[in-house]
């Protein structure tokens, strides 16, 4: 059956059947695009087009045409020598706003700065974006072998100590959705490995702060801390990443430490009050 006609704004007969295909297709158009912005991370900021189609699972003509698009607007960019691409220096102005407007990381700055020369090592503010753990803020640690959580990066590792701090306030079952569906990534997962990373969030909570010791990565240790606000919500973390070879087991209690109390002044700046 044909579908019905219905009137516009202007008293022309259209197609309802027809206006909602167009407007799914359009949906659908927006949701490729993001997609493809999605495919650039910290780890791998270069990426060609069969590279980007490939991860995306689309036609490499769709992909070039929606790239062709982002570069006329200098959401990327293209590396002159390999021809591959990069995000681009317009993302800035799209993302400055929010991120001006974001009191979480305004508040955190004066905050990391500290922490980071107390420390040595570099500072971080990370936030949860539903299944996921992105860095708002960083302040680099001065030594010439460090590690760093550029802005933007995005953590999924259930071992990496931001998420664990994060998912340490969510109830359990969600909790398992998201390691059971490998949004959040754990090797190897079944019922014994489950009981156990439950009771490890359950140890983040009592102690008051989350620890990756070569866990995630050989080479690096972390440790992360809640903030809350008023409300008493968690909703940032304070994060240092740092070399495992510069980091002992009893400098990483340390390091631990200095993470909670960074985190206490956060929340406190931010009007709420940190936990006992």
């Amino acid at each position: 059956m044909t579908p019905a006609a219905t009137p516009d704004t202007n008293g022309t007969a259209t197609s309802a059947g027809s206006n909602g295909a167009t407007d799914a297709k359009g949906a659908s158009v927006v949701v490729n695009a993001i997609a493809v912005l999605r495919t650039f991370t910290a780890d791998e900021p270069l990426l060609g087009v069969t590279e980007i189609a490939n991860r995306v699972g689309m036609h490499k003509s769709s992909v070039s045409r929606i790239l062709a698009t982002f570069e006329q607007e200098n959401l990327v960019e293209r590396d002159p020598e390999t021809k591959r691409f990069r995000l681009g220096l317009g993302l800035i102005a799209v993302a400055g706003p929010l991120l001006a407007e974001m009191e979480e990381r305004r508040v955190a700055y004066p905050v990391l700065r500290q922490l980071a020369e107390q420390t040595g090592e570099t500072s971080a503010l990370m936030i949860w974006s539903g299944d996921e753990a992105m860095c708002v803020e960083q302040i680099a640690s001065h030594h010439q072998i460090k590690h760093t959580t550029p802005l933007g990066a995005r953590y999924r590792d259930a071992m990496s100590a931001s998420v664990q701090v994060f998912l340490s306030t969510l109830p359990a079952e969600r909790v398992r959705e998201l390691l059971r569906s490998g949004t959040i990534t754990f090797p190897g997962l079944d019922d014994a490995g489950l009981a156990a990373y439950e009771a490890r969030l359950q140890d983040v909570v009592r102690r008051g702060w989350a620890g990756n010791y070569g866990e995630s990565s050989m080479d690096e240790v972390g440790v992360a801390a809640p903030v809350r606000d008023h409300r008493g919500d968690v909703v940032a973390a304070v994060l240092i990443p740092a070399p495992r070879f510069r980091v002992s087991k009893e400098q990483f209690e340390s390091l631990g430490d200095a993470c909670v109390a960074a985190a206490a002044k956060v929340t406190t700046r931010l009007g709420g009050r940190p936990a006992s």
